[in-house]
């Protein structure tokens, strides 16, 4: 008789996701379901508004992604109205994108990812001695004298003995999953805490090129900051304000140097603290590099111009789609095409108007609420029927992956070199086959290793800019074209991009200058989504069959593997009231 273990919900922080997995006695997964259990409505908010205001609403999406969401968005009518935006700006954008990737994965390995493989209550057994040498032994980091491994320990055991573990409070800690010795335990802690500290610094080059962080401002034509040009700054002569000319509150080289001094911060997180740290883990759970693959399919929008700005053919992340492992085949995909991209709502609960087993293109997507479930609390989820309030987009009728793990392999199949000098460096230090790439602990290694590549090539972003200032080109942003008296009467546009945790499109139709529809394809709902008409699961629910849990009650094998997507339902499923005909009042007391 087979079992439902229910986790609900799994995400440490961000959003709504309850997993439900059917197993065997022996604990064996044989089914697993996914669900989204706040409703999605946003769509519905930004129809009639103005398409230039559209970032500000799309960007709310998420509190974690908030950048990518407002590119994607701006990206979007940009594309519809064929406007072009100035190399600076289109650097500038690869500057904060490639921040938020770094800044993401980062906080998503240490904060929501590394419990389920670090015992935290162990590291009170480490001797600070020997965790100091662990440390200097895999890199050079400052910050690995035997103080300051000693000062850790005891403001963990302050916590402990106090009864305020607070963020670790809810671990499964003492399971017979974790395999770490107490040193390399107390040896992660640490650097959770320091990446604490880390992120308040690196989440400035935000704030200094958006205005603030979180919910940086964008404005679609290029990007709000002008660059200062003044004398005694990078630049020569002086624009308009409103093409990137000096003023009070333009960027000067003080606020350049200190878009420099995050992006080394970065850098040597990545380098010293974050990889080696990732590699020293994964050696004690080589036996997850066979487990948690799932589809074997995998897709890429493509993102980040090489040059810092250009087309489709000069992005570092390829765009492609990679079916059942093969490399050597990348397919094409095109983001317009009806047959392509569509999401279905088979197993969610949303209706279509020409029935729930037909699939929609985001321009002609519909976001109809019709819930038919139980109410919460219930014992399971009703998976023969609606089951999520996430749809199944699908490419082609194909479930596929996103994320950093696709982007990778991508980059790895197009020749990135830096890509697959990093993937045999790893392959090589763990030895572990090729095929462990398909994995829980590949997807992990993934996101590691692109962050490296992206900490990387803001150096040579950042270097292009100064050579544009000083060579006189100041310009952020396009000003032609801006007035809607200009635009057509109707037009369509996709904004893609790459964010932190997969291929995002944001697809929205304009009539007489207003939104008449949009849609968000998000990476969560690719990988979260629900089954489809003809039964194929998701990223997420694929990924868990055949997985044996040691302990149904503290079922950690679950965590790891859906936690190694990264998954950000806050960016799936939003809330909404029908009665309110599209607009809804929060109350704060």
């Amino acid at each position: 008789m087979n079992h439902r273990v229910v986790v609900d919900p799994i995400t440490r922080i961000e959003g709504h996701l309850r997993i439900e997995a059917e197993t065997t006695p022996d604990g064996t997964i044989t089914q697993a379901y996914s669900s989204g259990t706040m409703v999605r409505g946003l769509e519905i908010i930004l129809q009639g508004r103005d398409p230039r205001d559209a970032w500000a609403f799309a960007q709310r999406i998420c509190g974690v992604c908030t950048l990518v969401h407002g590119l994607a968005s701006v990206r979007a009518v940009e594309d519809a109205l064929k406007y072009p935006i100035p190399p600076n700006a289109q650097i500038i954008r690869n500057l904060m994108a490639a921040a938020q990737y770094v800044h993401d994965h980062v906080m998503h390995f240490y904060h929501l990812h590394a419990l389920d493989w670090v015992d935290v209550v162990s590291a009170l057994k480490a001797d600070p001695k020997k965790t100091s040498e662990l440390a200097q032994s895999i890199s050079g980091y400052a910050k690995s004298s035997p103080g300051y491994f000693a000062d850790t320990q005891k403001r963990l055991k302050n916590f402990v003995d106090g009864g305020q573990l607070g963020i670790f409070a809810n671990g499964y800690w003492g399971h017979p999953a974790y395999k770490l010795p107490p040193e390399a335990n107390l040896m992660a802690v640490a650097h959770y805490l320091e990446a604490l500290a880390w992120q308040r610094d690196v989440v400035k080059l935000h704030a200094i090129f958006g205005g603030k962080n979180p919910h940086p401002n964008f404005v679609v034509g290029g990007v709000p900051c002008a660059i200062s040009a003044e004398p005694g700054h990078p630049g020569k002569g002086q624009g308009p304000r409103h093409r990137g000319g000096g003023g009070a509150t333009a960027v000067d080289m003080q606020g350049l140097q200190l878009v420099k001094n995050v992006i080394d911060q970065m850098r040597e997180f990545v380098d010293q603290v974050y990889l080696p740290d990732v590699l020293a883990i994964a050696g004690f759970y080589k036996d997850w590099a066979s487990q948690g693959e799932g589809l074997g399919n995998f897709l890429t929008y493509g993102d980040f111009p090489a040059k810092g700005f250009g087309g489709v053919d000069d992005f570092i992340v390829p765009r492609g789609v990679i079916l059942n492992r093969d490399l050597g085949a990348i397919h094409e995909l095109d983001l317009n095409a009806p047959d392509q991209i569509q999401e279905f709502v088979a197993h969610s609960w949303y209706d279509y108007s020409g029935g729930k087993d037909k699939g929609l293109h985001p321009y002609d997507g519909e976001t109809a609420l019709h819930y038919t479930g139980p109410k919460p609390p219930y014992d399971q989820l009703e998976v023969a029927q609606g089951y999520s309030w996430l749809k199944s987009p699908r490419w082609k009728g194909r479930a596929v992956e996103v994320g950093p793990l696709a982007r990778v392999l991508m980059m790895y199949a197009k020749g990135h070199a830096q890509t697959k000098e990093l993937v045999s460096h790893v392959l090589k230090t763990l030895d572990v086959p090729a095929a462990a790439l398909y994995s829980t602990l590949g997807r992990t290694a993934a996101r590691a290793l692109e962050s490296k590549v992206m900490a990387d090539a803001m150096t040579g972003w950042y270097d292009t800019l100064i050579a544009n200032i000083r060579a006189g080109d100041v310009n952020t942003f396009n000003a032609d074209l801006w007035e809607p008296s200009s635009w057509p009467k109707e037009a369509r546009g996709v904004g893609f991009m790459e964010a932190p945790r997969g291929a995002l499109g944001h697809w929205l139709v304009i009539q007489d200058g207003k939104i008449a529809n949009y849609q968000a394809v998000v990476p969560s709902t690719w990988n979260a989504g629900p089954r489809d008409p003809q039964g194929q699961p998701g990223a997420y629910e694929a990924s868990l069959q055949s997985t044996r849990l040691h302990d149904a009650q503290q079922p950690i094998e679950i965590l790891r593997t859906i936690h190694s997507f990264d998954p950000c339902i806050a960016c799936a499923v939003h809330v909404v009231s029908p009665e309110s005909e599209g607009s809804f009042r929060v109350r704060v007391d």
